[in-house]
């Protein structure tokens, strides 16, 4: 079995003083790569130096809505130039959240529209937060012109018609633990629509921790075995074949090689 967890946090503190044995722990549990998504800049540039010191470890880099706030007026030069190395295979996490609210709106919108067209003169897929915001978020991305075959929605916890919509846009869609978690039969429920070819999963670690292990406090790319393992349970499909499947969507998703 080979997976990819497509989205964690390797640069959060809670993680990074211990990469080598967080990533030692994904290799024993078959995670033969992780994408490591970033907030700021600064994380970005810290994202990278791992992700050059450690093999299987990709970037992206991006201004999350939490942080759109302080962004500051020459972020773009520099989120060009970092998202414009090799190791750096999406702008991301990019979007809108409207739950909490830690950037004024209208600033998150703004700088979620000057990333997406930074993408597309990059070349470069797009990883989307949405939180509460919805209808924004995909009016933004239509308004983008991106191609929707780059746009992945992280984390998914949409209801079914949004997720219907997502789906309908030909985005990706990716589930992170919260699609194990006993209150959300509503999102594996609208799991099953998802397409084979539009399928990720994710832990968005050290956050989000799965069932069964869902107490522990800090999450590990490792765990991406139990959001596959609920995913192929309600696919009605084998581990093994949802690992293969949503394995060979990350690579082409993201344009590198699956060690």
């Amino acid at each position: 079995m080979r997976l990819i967890d497509t989205h964690c946090h390797l640069a959060h503190g809670r993680l990074r003083q211990r990469t080598a044995d967080v990533l030692d722990r994904a290799r024993q549990a078959g995670v033969v790569g992780v994408v490591c998504a970033v907030g700021n800049l600064c994380a970005a540039r810290a994202a990278l130096t791992l992700s050059r010191e450690h093999a299987g470890v990709w970037v992206t880099a991006g201004v999350h809505p939490h942080d759109a706030k302080d962004a500051g007026d020459a972020y773009l030069a520099e989120l060009e130039r970092l998202a414009s190395d090799e190791r750096n295979v999406a702008v991301g996490e990019i979007g809108l959240d409207f739950h909490y609210d830690y950037s004024p709106r209208d600033v998150q919108r703004r700088v979620f529209a000057e990333q997406l067209d930074l993408a597309r003169r990059l070349g470069k897929p797009v990883v989307v937060h949405t939180r509460e915001a919805f209808d924004d978020t995909m009016a933004i991305l239509r308004e983008s012109g991106a191609d929707a075959a780059r746009v992945v929605f992280h984390s998914c916890t949409e209801e079914e018609p949004d997720l219907r919509r997502a789906v309908e846009f030909g985005a990706m869609v990716s589930f992170s633990g919260i699609v194990t978690f006993r209150r959300t039969g509503y999102l594996r429920k609208a799991a099953v629509g998802v397409p084979d070819d539009r399928l990720l999963v994710e832990t968005d670690a050290p956050f989000l921790s799965p069932e069964p292990v869902r107490k522990h406090k800090t999450n590990e790319p490792a765990n991406v075995v139990h959001v596959a393992a609920c995913m192929a349970s309600v696919r009605d499909t084998s581990l093994d074949a949802l690992a293969k499947l949503t394995t060979a969507n990350a690579a082409r998703f993201f344009g590198f090689s699956a060690p």
